[in-house]
């Protein structure tokens, strides 16, 4: 089981053609890798699964596993909300050698909870790799219930769930149902403790594009019980996990990684960078936990 701080990596790009920026992205996983990162997902929502071509996004996964090249495990982002893409991407990421694919729940169409079953089912039958699922409403107007997610944790390859809602309770629900090798995985920065320290395994982090050392000691402080630890560098943490969502993700995440040095902020459209008025606060935010 992948467990601990996995990042939902941003895709770096060139500022003036908008291009990825593949040297920066090469930087970015070896980073992760030396700072303690258990995991990357590439080309997830805040990788900007929804910008890239088909063409990219497969080229993007196959590029961070060849970089990776075994270090750590990689999930492959290949959710859609056409069924036939969703095997298609995760087909890709199969060939390209990632280890698990994270699957959203079909956005924008409203799937009924049989049609989140059935094309899970579908997707999961169809490629023969691990897949996670990823429930976030709040960008999809797409809710996963936990008698769902139940439902598809009897195939075998669904292996677990990004839930991103931060309701607690919730995750109580779906850590007392389904098998005890179903992994569940914080989708929610500020709850993220709380879901690890209640029994979970995980959290899939924007945090930990700007601090992956101090994300991976937090992770691993939670799933070894120690609360006090845990709840330290939450403490510390709490004003970047703030500062990653004063706009709509990714966009203050680019900029707070290229504040770092690590990329350019580009992003493309109908993303804008980061409104002028954020930036200190964003960088405030960074100050205050020692990242810059």
């Amino acid at each position: 089981m992948i467990s601990g701080s996995i990042v939902a990596l941003v895709t770096p790009m060139h500022p003036d053609s908008l291009e990825v920026d593949w040297d920066a992205l090469a930087r970015l996983v070896d980073w992760h890798i030396v700072e303690g990162t258990s995991s990357i997902v590439a080309v997830g929502t805040t990788g900007e699964s929804a910008t890239l071509s088909v063409t990219e996004h497969s080229a993007v996964i196959r590029f961070v596993v060849e970089q990776a090249a075994n270090r750590i495990p990689i999930i492959a982002g290949t959710g859609a909300n056409s069924t036939r893409e969703a095997i298609e991407l995760t087909q890709g990421a199969k060939e390209a050698g990632a280890d698990a694919c994270l699957l959203v729940t079909p956005y924008y169409n409203k799937p009924t909870q049989e049609g989140l079953y059935q094309h899970h089912k579908t997707v999961a039958e169809a490629v023969a790799i691990d897949q996670i699922l990823y429930n976030v409403p709040g960008r999809t107007a797409c809710d996963m219930l936990p008698e769902t997610v139940l439902r598809l944790s009897s195939i075998a390859n669904i292996v677990g769930i990004k839930e991103a809602t931060g309701d607690l309770q919730r995750v109580q629900q779906i850590l007392s149902q389904c098998p005890s090798d179903f992994a569940l995985y914080s989708g929610d920065d500020h709850s993220a403790r709380e879901l690890m320290l209640l029994g979970g395994h995980g959290d899939i982090s924007v945090t930990a594009n700007v601090a992956p050392a101090m994300m991976a000691r937090l992770c691993a402080a939670a799933l070894a019980g120690d609360a006090e630890l845990a709840g330290q560098i939450d403490q510390v943490l709490q004003p970047v996990h703030d500062a990653m969502f004063v706009e709509s993700n990714p966009i203050p995440v680019k900029w707070a990684v290229s504040e770092l040095g690590l990329m350019s902020g580009a992003i493309r459209l109908p993303l804008t960078p980061l409104a002028a008025e954020y930036e200190e606060s964003v960088r405030a935010a960074l100050k205050s936990a020692e990242l810059v």
